[in-house]
Order: structure tokens, then sequence, then C-alpha cells
């Protein structure tokens, strides 16, 4: 009876547990952790396929799981630091340990991987700009003028410039992209906001930290930016318009340059037909207002 008791007990702790899995969301990871004879898995479909099967089973029993990605190059590194060997699955587990605690990680809901495996990217994507326009910021260093820390300023002009420019739109929800290119790859950020009964903007508050620290980034370097949103309200026409970086602040962009740079394929420079029931409009001038610290520009 004792025993039976325990067994239970040890089952009920089991459902319990929290976990986490890595995955390898790419055939060219998934090639790259095949070189370990302890990886049994041989194709990525397979692979994937018996992981979705372990998911839907854990959540049947009651336990919550979460995913990271696995990074073969970083496991890599992990382990020739650690001291450990790759070639066992209890470095494996190790390094997803590791992992969930410092990069993104999505819980499983039920959906398949089909569609949970794109926001993990996405996340991954957004903390890796995120950390990149960081790292650079920092590298400024004080202002040779004033003594400042630069990219200090800029983040705190930055921030004052996005309360404004979301404070520009009618209520709805509203989807900014901010891009910054040569630093000295493109950085793009996106911040979504919406507007609550009461009409208070509503933003999720990681992605407006990312938003701003890109924003920022642009601002500090003077490097070739700008500012898009769209506004979309029910019973009326989507609005688009946008700002470029230059010395220091937003400058509007007019219709037409905002046509053209969401008529614009990015990758081949070829044009998209314009959508219905969109307009596209001239900005409020921020720079009336716009006063940033000299060492800024």
């Amino acid at each position: 009876m004792a025993h039976t008791e325990h067994e239970h007990s040890r089952h009920v702790l089991r459902r319990e547990l929290a976990g986490t899995i890595g995955v390898l969301t790419d055939e060219h990871d998934f090639r790259a952790m095949r070189h370990y004879r302890s990886f049994v898995f041989d194709d990525h479909v397979t692979y994937l396929k018996q992981l979705e099967g372990l998911l839907k089973a854990r959540a049947a029993q009651g336990s919550h799981t979460s995913l990271t990605l696995f990074d073969p190059e970083e496991y890599a590194a992990f382990c020739a630091e650690s001291g450990l060997d790759p070639d066992v699955p209890a470095s494996r587990s190790r390094f997803t340990a590791e992992a969930a605690t410092t990069g993104p990680t999505v819980p499983y809901d039920g959906r398949p991987l089909a569609e949970l495996v794109p926001d993990l990217v996405d996340q991954s994507i957004r903390q890796a700009t995120w950390q990149h326009a960081s790292i650079l910021l920092t590298r400024l260093g004080p202002c040779a003028g004033c003594g400042e820390d630069i990219g200090h300023a800029a983040f705190r002009h930055a921030s004052q410039l996005l309360v404004r420019v979301l404070d520009t739109a009618r209520s709805g929800h509203r989807h900014l992209v901010c891009s910054v290119s040569g630093t000295p790859e493109t950085l793009v950020s996106v911040l979504h906001a919406g507007t609550d009964a009461d009409g208070t903007t509503e933003l999720d508050e990681t992605e407006a930290l990312e938003f701003t620290t890109v924003l920022a980034l642009g601002i500090a370097t003077d490097k070739p930016g700008g500012l898009v949103m769209r506004v979309s309200t029910p019973g009326t026409s989507d609005l688009v318009y946008g700002w470029r970086l230059r010395d220091g602040g937003l400058e509007p962009l007019t219709a037409g340059e905002v046509f053209d740079a969401y008529c614009t394929d990015g990758d081949s420079g070829d044009l998209i037909a314009p959508e219905s029931g969109v307009d596209y409009c001239v900005p409020p001038d921020l720079r009336e207002e716009d006063q940033p610290p000299g060492h800024v520009h």
C-alpha cells in the first residue's frame, strides 16, 4: 500500500514539473547535430513529428512544456567552455536549460509546431536585434563636449519621440516599424500599440523597449533610417504615414514618399500594387517641439 501511494505521489509530482525542450528549427541546424552519434534522428521532418507527439503526450498528462531555440554552434561553444562532452544527451539538456534562461521561450499551448516555431524564431530575432542595438549604443560612450552618455541621452530622446508619435495617431490599432541601416546591417524593429476603452495606449513593454532602442541607435549615430506607422480603426480607411531619421529627430515624409516606401518590395525593388482602403498621409511635424541634445546629432 505504501509503495503504491509513493508511486502515485511521484506521478503527481511529474505532472507538476515544468520542462523545456530545445528545438532545431531548420534543416541546416538539424544536419549539424547529426554529427553526434548520440543524436539518433535521421531526418528533420520525422524529428519534428516525434517532437510534436511528445509535446501532445506531455500536455495530455497535465505537464507544462516550453520551447526554446537549440543553436548547434552555441551548443558546441557551451560544451567547450564548460568542459562537457557534446555527444551525450545530458550535455544537450544542460545547454537547453541554459538557453531557456537567457533566450526566448514559448509555451506549448496545443498549436502545431508549424505555428509555434515561427513565433519562437521571431522572438529570437527581436532579442538579437535589441541586444545588438544596445551594444552599439553602449560603445558610443560619453559626449566629448558635455560628458553625458550618448546612448542614454539618445534612448531618452527616442522614448519622448515615440510617445509623441503615438499621441499623434487616432485611436485604434497602430503598427509601427523602425529601420536603421548601416550599423553595419539594417536593424528593424516592430511595435504594436492598441487603445483601451478609455483611450489609453496599450503597449507590450518588451516590444516597446526593443523598438525604442533601435530608434535611439538611429538618433545617436545619424544613420539612414525611418519610422512608418499604420493605424487601423474599424469602419474607416487605414492611415499610413511616416518619418525619416534626420539630425537627431524625425522629419515627416510626404504622402508620395510614404506611398513609395509602402508599395515597393524591399528585396527586389519592384512596385507592389497599393492596397484598397488605405490612405497614405503626411504625418504631423514633430520637429517644432523636438529639441534633442546637441551631441546626439
